[in-house]
């Protein structure tokens, strides 16, 4: 619960100290005296957005500071657990907010400076805050959803429907680009596939052309190789006269004659020697080459129209015939690819499916968790409002599950209905409800769903607004009953529901010469009967609305 809340330079507050305890907490004061600034302050805490003219006249910063015994705050002791933002103890939480005059704005968690989305989070296992406009939102489908959510107390379920909702536009999401993908890729399919057909019938291998190529050559210019070959072996062998190898053969000879004479001519006659062997093999593979030498003329029409195939498939395709091998491999590649998507646009379909009906269960159990609620909340509205001097009120929390109502909230339409008079039938809220009946059915539905509200402290900024009379004392009794089981802070400008407190504090605003300040007091006693007499008769207290407000404290 909050157990401090210290207010600098807020507005037109210098410096506010309060210390608040269990039960319920009473804020009054005159119009207009700053009750709500002590709520707006905390909200500031809470995360909410700040400004630069909050920051009071002349001060350089604002500083709001909230302090929260935790120890029996579960939540709220795990999430800083989690942050790694819990005190020593973990017995309290304090939250800090600085705003500059410049507009800057500072936030802190037990010390650390914190970003304003943990004070958020923080804030919602910590206050539950009732603005006085709360009735204004009650005729909102999304406001109506929202407290039939927080009775049914569903967090788990939510959550699971909110997930789920995620993963299924996620899925959604991608499919639509698949889609997009695969029309923009159809006709280059059909494209690739003509290509990589085209090519696989040529089946032209790696490093093929090359070799046709070579082959080619070779046949054009057989006879040419043969005479060439001819020719050398009989440079080098057949020649009748003077060919190399006979007259090696001579040298030879000649220089073994005159070895005896000098040894220096041997290493010359082994060189001889060893060219005269090379000779005769050279010869040897000259007759072989000459013998696989083959003038072929269908090979050679063969090894053309291929070399012409190949040429006129690399002009089209704008690269060299060597290339069509890689080209084939790269089309090949890029077909299957799309094949490959087509096969995943039939498994996103697939998941796709899955995930709706995920979704639609979840959605269908958090549809069945309301309409029980629904029933519940129904029958204690309409109680609340015949309590509260709507004596013929019925009330129905209608529930229409449809899968065109899927969001991330789930499936379910819902409208508040009423029906304030005796014969009146069932309505929409926003048309049948007056301004009075508005804030008194606003007012029954912020008690009954506190009741379920996990959060430890709630605040409620004159929800009591366009009620008198006996209402009010009831509105008293309610928010009493409340703060028995949690704790309760209720600015009121009405005696009846201020007597009801388990304390009170006084809101005064002080006028001085260049300056306006407001100040905040707990009063009791004396003072406590006093200041309800000041509310039931104004400026003047009489002996009759001392005596009135003595009564009120007493029932």
């Amino acid at each position: 619960m909050l157990t401090q809340l210290q207010v600098r330079h807020f507005a037109i507050v210098e410096n506010i100290h309060i210390d608040l305890k269990k039960g319920m907490t009473a804020i009054t004061g005159e119009t207009g005296a700053g009750k709500s600034i002590a709520l707006d302050a905390l909200g500031l805490c809470l995360g909410t957005r700040a400004e630069a003219s909050m920051v009071r006249p002349g001060a350089d910063k604002a500083e709001i500071i909230a302090v929260f015994d935790i120890r029996s705050n579960q939540t709220a002791k795990e999430w800083l657990l989690a942050q790694e933002l819990d005190s020593e103890d973990n017995s309290e939480c304090i939250l800090r907010r600085t705003l500059s005059k410049e507009g800057r704005s500072k936030a802190y968690i037990n010390g650390v400076p914190s970003p304003l989305n943990l004070l958020k989070d923080i804030g919602a296992s910590l206050v539950n805050i009732h603005g006085q406009h709360e009735h204004q939102l009650l005729s909102q489908p999304e406001q109506q959803l929202r407290l039939v959510d927080q009775y049914a107390d569903q967090k788990l379920v939510l959550q699971q429907v909110a997930d789920a909702w995620r993963d299924l536009q996620q899925l959604k999401r991608q499919k639509k680009q698949l889609d997009q993908d695969l029309e923009q890729l159809k006709s280059r399919q059909q494209l690739i596939r003509y290509q990589v057909t085209e090519l696989q019938e040529f089946n032209l291998l790696p490093g093929e052309f090359e070799s046709i190529e070579e082959e080619h050559q070779r046949q054009a210019n057989a006879s040419t190789l043969q005479d060439e070959a001819a020719f050398g072996i009989n440079c080098l062998y057949d020649g009748e006269h003077n060919n190399a190898y006979s007259l090696v053969q001579a040298v030879i000879e000649r220089l073994s004659q005159q070895v005896s004479l000098d040894p220096r001519l041997q290493p010359c006659i082994d060189l001889l020697s060893e060219a005269s062997v090379q000779v005769e093999e050279a010869v040897r593979e000259l007759r072989q080459y000459q013998d696989g030498v083959e003038v072929d003329g269908d090979t050679l029409a063969q090894l053309e129209q291929r070399m012409t195939q190949a040429l006129q498939l690399a002009k089209k395709h704008h690269i060299t015939p060597a290339e069509l091998p890689n080209l084939r491999a790269t089309l090949e590649q890029e077909l299957a690819q799309i094949d490959s998507s087509n096969e995943q646009a039939e498994n996103i379909d697939s998941l796709v499916a899955a995930a709706r009906e995920s979704y639609l269960a979840a959605a269908t159990e958090l549809s069945q968790h309301r309409q029980h609620a629904a029933e519940e909340l129904s029958a204690a509205i309409a109680q609340s409002m015949q309590q509260l001097n709507m004596p013929a009120a019925r009330f129905e929390v209608d529930i229409q599950a449809d899968k065109k109502y899927a969001s991330s909230l789930g499936i379910d339409a819902v409208q508040f209905k009423v029906s304030a008079n005796p014969g009146q039938p069932l309505q929409a809220l926003q048309k049948v409800a007056s301004g009075g009946e508005l804030s008194r059915i606003s007012l029954a539905i912020q008690v009954i769903t506190a009741n379920r509200a996990s959060t430890p402290t709630l605040m409620f900024d004159e929800v009591d607004v366009g009620i008198s009379g006996p209402t009010a004392s009831t509105v008293g009794r309610l928010l009493r009953e409340l703060g028995e089981r949690t704790q309760v802070i209720c600015v009121t400008h009405l005696p009846q529901v201020a007597a009801k407190a388990h304390q009170q504090l006084r809101v005064e605003k002080q006028h001085f010469a260049d300056s306006t300040k407001t100040t905040m007091t707990p009063v009791q006693g004396d003072e406590r009967v006093v200041e309800l007499a000041r509310l039931l008769g104004g400026d003047q207290v009489t002996d009759k609305a001392l005596a009135n407000a003595q009564d009120l404290l007493a029932s």
